[in-house]
């Protein structure tokens, strides 16, 4: 009898039905030959850190890139609030978020495309492109916006969208093949977090540049390059997987290998494993994920494009404080996103249902924000404090979507899990479009506090209810078309499923039928 201790955490198999061994395997056991253990971590450091490491620097100049028109409207609409010296333009409230949201118009086209390339092809070749182009376009912005106005703008930001639709795919997919399922949410998480690292940093700094000699043009150029160095960096120390990296140590790469199982990487597997679109788009917790990543990309986006406003129109902050203070939210959120991802990983360890530790902490990330926005409604704004407080409550907790539904998607599918990042973000990013139009129709008087109100009720409502949807159809298992080789078979009635390809320590194959009925009545 084989000796198989298995979490609760780790019965990552939703089959929707029995599941059954190979013959290879049920002689083996009924053989007694001794199972294989997974290999300990060979060391608290790695070629897989360098990876994650290079990635969390690629989100948190991709989100930079994002964000930094956010602070620079205001200069460059308001010249009273910055260095006015510089050219400012008349834009009105609906032109100005048209530019906001122009950024998603490009950005939605290839979220599909870039997330099938990143699988079939190359995540790193792909990421590395993509920055590229953007930091490329960052730069052209000021040198031609005399030009073309805010249409030229919307023009250069639809560029810059249609170049970061790989950005999330591209990390889920290299995530998917370089983490552990042990380290998922620690590791996921820092290279999630360095979105948020990115806009922290960025609205004060940019801030800055747009009051210094250097005026607002200056934001464009300095990211602009930023994104141009780093995907030559990435390009360069960067690697689609484990087998394919030139300095990693065996034991890392064995230790990887054999905890993710048999993960596709080759090129001979990933054209065996044909995307299973069909599975993907009736499956109810992939339509969870759309659902709760739309509710989010509202809130986060919405507040991410407005709040700047909402702090010099409502608050009354000035161009530098306006940046310092929009950005401690985000430091908020970054900071608590690391507790958040070490709580995770204990209650995974400690037997904690994975699905549960998903959807609890989701619902911190979403429900704690409706709460904090609801309050803004029934707060004096004259005390400044107060706003700013919820603000980084609303904000902050949101950290907690990153060890929620964002994971998520390795947990149901690891071989598919660019692929179906990239078909949530595409549909959720509709909603980033909607968000700030549907704010600017709202606040057609941007000191209008009550407008302001309507907006935040709105937010509430959308936060609460995709985050419900969440709860109820979500799922932290993988399912069954992770493996799209594997063939129905039928068994005393019964449908089940044979699998071949998991990416997850927990393989069928090295336990008895005895104790595969055991884990699924559990």
């Amino acid at each position: 009898m084989l000796n198989v201790a298995m979490r609760p955490a780790d019965k990552c198999l939703a089959v929707g039905a029995q599941m059954t061994t190979t013959e290879t395997s049920d002689s083996r056991a009924e053989d007694g030959a001794p199972e294989e253990k997974l290999p300990g971590s060979p060391g608290r450091f790695g070629t897989r850190h360098v990876q994650v490491f290079l990635m969390f620097l690629g989100m948190m100049i991709a989100y930079a890139l994002r964000v930094i028109l956010s602070v620079a409207v205001v200069a460059m609409t308001k010249p009273e609030t910055a260095n006015p010296d510089f050219k400012a333009y008349n834009w009105s409230s609906s032109e100005q978020s048209l530019v906001l949201s122009s950024f998603f118009w490009g950005y939605i086209v290839t979220q599909v495309p870039f997330g099938y390339l990143a699988n079939a092809w190359s995540a790193q070749k792909l990421l590395s492109g993509g920055l590229f182009f953007c930091g490329l376009l960052s730069i052209v912005i000021p040198l031609v916006v005399d030009q073309g106005g805010w249409i030229i703008v919307c023009v250069c930001r639809v560029g810059m969208g249609l170049s970061q639709g790989c950005v999330l795919p591209g990390i889920q997919t290299l995530l998917a093949r370089w983490v552990p399922p042990s380290e998922r949410a620690r590791l996921g998480t820092f290279a999630y977090a360095g979105g948020q690292l990115g806009t922290v940093l960025t609205m004060p700094i940019s801030g800055q540049l747009a009051a210094s000699s250097l005026g607002w043009p200056s934001i464009f150029y300095v990211f602009g390059a930023l994104g141009i160095g780093w995907a030559g960096l990435f390009l360069t120390l960067g690697s689609d997987e484990p087998e394919s990296h030139s300095k990693i140590s065996e034991a890392e790469k064995r230790y990887i290998r054999e905890s993710l199982g048999k993960t596709v990487g080759s090129q001979d597997e990933k054209e065996r494993l044909r995307t299973p679109w069909k599975e993907i788009f009736t499956s109810l917790p992939m339509w969870a994920l759309i659902i709760v990543h739309c509710g989010q990309n509202w809130g986060f986006w919405l507040l991410l494009t407005e709040i700047p406003t909402y702090m010099s129109e409502i608050v009354g902050y000035s161009i530098k404080e306006n940046g310092l203070i929009s950005a401690l939210p985000y430091l908020t959120m970054w900071i608590l996103s690391f507790p958040a991802s070490w709580f995770s990983d204990l209650a995974l360890r400690r037997g904690a249902p994975r699905g549960a530790i998903r959807k609890v902490s989701n619902t911190v990330a979403h429900w704690g924000p409706a709460l904090a926005l609801l309050a803004l409604c029934f707060v004096d704004v004259a005390n400044k404090s107060v706003p700013v407080t919820l603000l980084i409550i609303a904000v902050g907790l949101n950290a907690g979507a990153i060890c929620g539904f964002q994971i998520n998607h390795i947990d149901l599918s690891p071989n598919f899990a660019g692929t179906m990042m990239s078909i949530t973000n595409c549909v959720a990013s509709i909603i980033a479009i909607i968000a700030p139009i549907i704010c600017g129709e709202i606040v057609k008087e941007q000191t209008n506090v009550e407008q302001w109100h309507i907006v935040f009720y709105i937010s509430a409502l959308i936060y609460f209810l995709g985050n419900l949807v969440f709860i109820v159809f979500g799922s932290g298992e993988v399912q069954w078309w992770n493996d799209p080789a594997s063939a129905p078979i039928e068994m005393s009635g019964k449908r089940s499923y044979q699998i071949n390809t998991i990416s997850t320590a927990y393989n069928p194959n090295n336990m008895t039928l005895k104790q595969i009925k055991s884990s699924e009545a559990s």
